[in-house]
């Protein structure tokens, strides 16, 4: 039979209070309902738990070996509690964070370092996936913060703007495009090799639109499946690509890339933050959510003056 929780508490409150009264007191129950509860639980186990005396109670074999596994259950308990209550503040646990490549290499870290400086005892966890793993991965609830560059249609997924980001088309040093002076008319696109994210990634899905939308169709495309590797490819000369301005800053400063206004188009995206309806956030999902909230700028002002 398994062992009744509540009786369990009742019987090792008594064995360490040494009598009923004390037990009452501590529980805050009436002493008749624990001496019938204790008195039960020995019925259901079929062995006499306490020795009673004139000066109070004391355990037998039994109860002595009952009391050690009791302590055991108890401190698991207290354990189980301790840690959900840390969980339910910002002094402890951990928060999972997945984002699309672009924003968790160019967008998050300064996020990141501004949350650790404040909650110190939050362990961050980071994953850089694609648009289409993330949304996979909130929806089985393996991670609380979704950021992706593409929308998301998913059942049980809401998608809610989080901010725009500008992209730019960038060649290399060498590269023909680089020797203009004025803006190049965006159809010269079609003669070129259009090096291009893998299937599933936001950003090819917000390119592919843009110019599909200007019936702009590329002789070739080369599917590359990291930003940081798209900027290589093309420094190399090997063809031209389309990125997010936030990951050109370095290449561009070094003079390894240059990026190319195009006539007449303007390439924008909004950036998505993912929610699962009736998801209760842990708070410290909330709290960075709070966080990326402000603008970059603003976060970095405050990051100086701290």
């Amino acid at each position: 039979m398994p062992l009744n929780l509540h009786l369990l508490r009742l019987f090792a409150t008594v064995a360490r209070a040494g009598s009923f009264s004390k037990a009452a007191e501590i529980l805050l129950l009436s002493q008749p309902s624990i001496s019938k509860g204790v008195r039960d639980f020995e019925l259901q186990l079929g062995c006499r738990l306490l020795d009673r005396t004139p000066r109070g109670v004391k355990p037998t074999r039994e109860g002595v070996a009952l009391m050690r596994h009791a302590e055991t259950l108890f401190a698991a308990e207290r354990d189980a509690e301790e840690e959900l209550r840390a969980l339910r503040s910002l002094d402890g646990g951990s928060l999972r964070i997945g984002a699309s490549t672009t924003i968790a290499t160019y967008f998050i870290p300064e996020y990141l370092g501004s949350f650790h400086a404040a909650h110190p005892g939050i362990d961050l966890q980071l994953t850089s996936a694609n648009t289409r793993d993330i949304a996979r991965l909130m929806l089985a609830h393996e991670i609380e913060i979704g950021l992706v560059e593409g929308p998301v249609e998913e059942d049980g997924l809401v998608s809610e703007p989080w901010r725009t980001d500008v992209m730019e088309l960038i060649v290399g040093p060498d590269h023909p495009f680089a020797r203009e002076s004025e803006p190049i008319d965006p159809k010269r696109i079609a003669g070129e090799t259009l090096i291009v994210r893998e299937q599933g990634s936001g950003s090819r899905e917000v390119i592919a639109q843009a110019l599909g939308a200007r019936k702009i169709d590329p002789a070739r495309t080369l599917e590359i499946g990291s930003t940081e590797a798209i900027k290589q490819v093309v420094a190399a000369g090997l063809g031209v690509a389309i990125v997010s301005v936030a990951a050109t800053r370095d290449q561009i400063a070094l003079k390894r890339l240059r990026a190319i206004k195009m006539r007449g188009l303007r390439i924008e995206r909004t950036l998505w933050k993912l929610k699962t309806p009736g998801r209760l956030d842990v708070p410290s999902a909330t709290a960075f959510e709070r966080l990326i909230s402000r603008p970059a700028a603003q976060n970095e002002r405050r990051s100086a003056s701290a």
